[in-house]
């Protein structure tokens, strides 16, 4: 099976696809980011765009997939936005067609919460208790210039299941997630600090820095 987490950039996705892998025996995380950020790297930077435009990105993303779900003994979990229709098709509609079982969910939550989760992404309350209430979305550009267009389209019901994550916590979506998928998670005994060092963790690992 696999777990497709779609939905704006900042909107969770990582966080909750580590958390599913963390209280999920033998699943495993493969981030279709990986692929575009290897192409990106083959271009100059004057021709870095989204990397999904490029159907090497679309193909290859497919390929890994299918390697995965074909020879790996678990669930394979893919955190990744995707609001343009074909895309979609070449990526979850392929996998789909070559038979795999995908399950797709799309997180959502208001503009000013996904501002806030851009603003603390990776460094916590670091930035913006130095720099103040914007500090922190510098790096952020490209997530803050694309919100609006993401959460416009991936509020259409082609996006579906669709999960608001406004006032709930991510061991809570994931939950969501694996009740909906049919899959039953290890029980979270971790304390609300534990957690948050965890996912502060998870945030550092994924901050780009080309």
């Amino acid at each position: 099976m696999l777990l497709w987490i779609n939905g704006p950039f900042g909107g969770g996705k990582t966080q909750t696809a580590y958390e599913i892998r963390r209280r999920l025996p033998r699943s495993v995380v493969c981030d279709p980011e990986h692929v575009g950020f290897g192409l990106h790297r083959m271009l100059p930077p004057g021709l870095r765009q989204d990397f999904q435009d490029l159907a090497a990105w679309r193909q290859g993303v497919v390929e890994v997939l299918d390697l995965a779900l074909t020879e790996h003994d678990g669930v394979v979990i893919a955190p990744m936005t995707v609001t343009d229709s074909g895309h979609f098709a070449e990526t979850v509609g392929r996998l789909r067609e070559l038979g795999h079982d995908v399950r797709h969910f799309t997180l959502l939550a208001e503009r000013e919460t996904v501002l806030k989760r851009l603003r603390e992404r990776g460094f916590g309350h670091l930035p913006r208790f130095v720099g103040g209430k914007n500090a922190g979305l510098g790096r952020e550009t490209w997530a803050v210039s694309r919100l609006d267009h993401c959460l416009e389209r991936l509020r259409e019901p082609e996006f579906a299941e669709h999960l608001w994550t406004d006032h709930t916590t991510v061991p809570r979506t994931a939950d969501r997630i694996a009740d909906l998928a049919g899959l039953r998670l290890r029980p979270d005994h971790e304390g609300p600090l534990r957690t948050r060092m965890r996912q502060v963790g998870v945030g550092l690992r994924h901050i780009r820095f080309d």
